[in-house]
């Protein structure tokens, strides 16, 4: 038998080991966090309330929103925890949970931007159809569909990580659990797993992603054929905040994923997690209520009900 301690916790070691840089880093994310939350919860808040949004399409983004909290609320809170901790550890439990959970949130939100896509081509490409095509059932079919598919890829990838041991260095060189870095502290053959998770993964990120530009380019063929200058500038117009939620989606996890690894590289590694999980749900509502002229005013009515209802 091999003399090896199973491992029990690990050490997340963080953006930063100086203690007045972890502090300067503990206020900056948090007021990052908080901005996350208030404008996700605005976003769902204003769909909910305003008679004017209730299409299928914020309905879809409502629950972009939702996805945006979920993700997010996953892996800050324990790193704005840890950067007030000297010791910095999380149960293997612990770490094995945030994985199912960014897992499934991460694979619900790539299908559901592939849904919102779906959504828009229906719009733009087929619009005497679009209430038959995208009624409230079919949007929460498709939802539903997202959302198991992320639940049960996660449960494949948790199931998986459990049957890998932990004896050697339990030092995570990140911020919160991810597959890459359990993988290089494990001390099983992780060879089968990461065939497994990256030949399923590859399907449904690929599938989704395939989905996604096959309807924008549907999209963009239609709206090339509008006469009028003002109507291919409106189309194009609703959207592209929709087009830069997806490319910060997409580009975040392709140079996370696809870029060479090195050892010098942990630095660079992190870079794009802080976009994918801290900056993106932060800039997602933003992107929406900036490009949609809906949302804006949705926004200022419902300040503008409080302000008077405060003001009685």
């Amino acid at each position: 038998m091999d003399n090896q301690t199973i491992v029990t916790e690990f050490i997340l070691l963080g953006l930063s080991s100086n203690p007045k840089l972890q502090i300067l880093l503990f206020v900056m994310f948090l007021l990052i966090y908080l901005i996350t939350l208030f404008g996700n919860l605005a976003i769902i808040v204003v769909i909910r309330v305003d008679p004017h949004l209730h299409t299928p399409m914020y309905f879809l983004l409502s629950y972009l929103s939702s996805l945006d909290i979920a993700l997010s609320s996953v892996t800050v809170p324990k790193m704005l925890q840890n950067f007030l901790l000297e010791k910095k550890a999380v149960s293997i439990h612990g770490c094995f949970t945030q994985v199912f959970f960014v897992v499934c949130f991460s694979v619900g939100e790539g299908l559901l931007l592939s849904v919102m896509a779906y959504d828009w081509y229906i719009a733009i490409c087929h619009p005497l159809h679009y209430t038959v095509m995208m009624n409230k059932q079919v949007c929460s079919q498709l939802i539903c569909g997202a959302l198991v598919t992320g639940f049960l890829y996660a449960l494949l990838n948790t199931i998986l990580l459990t049957t890998l041991k932990f004896c050697g260095p339990k030092v995570i060189h990140h911020f919160s659990c991810e597959l890459p870095q359990l993988f290089k502290i494990s001390c099983s053959n992780t060879f089968p797993n990461q065939m497994v998770i990256f030949t399923l993964g590859s399907f449904l990120g690929m599938g989704a992603l395939f989905l996604t530009l096959a309807s924008y380019i549907r999209i963009i063929f239609a709206v090339l054929k509008i006469s009028s200058t003002e109507g291919k500038h409106k189309a194009f117009s609703t959207c592209l905040s929709h087009v830069t939620v997806v490319v910060l989606y997409y580009g975040t996890i392709l140079f996370r994923y696809l870029k060479p690894t090195s050892k010098d590289s942990q630095d660079q590694e992190m870079a794009p997690s802080v976009v994918y999980f801290i900056l993106t749900p932060m800039l997602n509502p933003i992107i929406y209520s900036l490009r949609n002229k809906e949302v804006k005013k949705g926004l200022l009515n419902m300040v503008s009900r409080a302000s008077e209802s405060n003001s009685e």
